[in-house]
């Protein structure tokens, strides 16, 4: 049962960014917090990169960490003109679900 309510907490949002603003919008999402896994492929659907997001990394800010896969994503972002990124997030509770925890 707590599969489900992880699952209800989370939501997936799509976005389309061009290669050359790929690790800039990344490095951003990281920032957010809120983002748990990034799923980034071409945009004809074809997958590069499925990887989690530690949000100790996002909540610290500490970008250098994570250089060695900015690095792979700069390689995608110089072969391709259009990238997909689809968006795990973490959502937030809403009065009613503090009400029933």
């Amino acid at each position: 049962m707590e599969d489900d309510n992880k699952s209800d907490r989370t939501a997936w949002e799509e976005i389309e960014v061009a290669g050359s603003q790929l690790v800039d919008r990344v490095k951003e999402l990281a920032k957010e917090g809120s983002v748990r896994q990034l799923r980034i492929s071409s945009a004809d659907g074809d997958p590069f990169v499925e990887a989690p997001l530690n949000l100790s990394l996002a909540v610290s800010g500490v970008v250098v960490l994570a250089a060695p896969w900015l690095a792979v994503l700069g390689v995608i972002a110089g072969l391709v003109t259009r990238v997909k990124v689809e968006i795990e997030r973490v959502k937030e509770p809403d009065e009613d679900d503090q009400k029933n925890a």
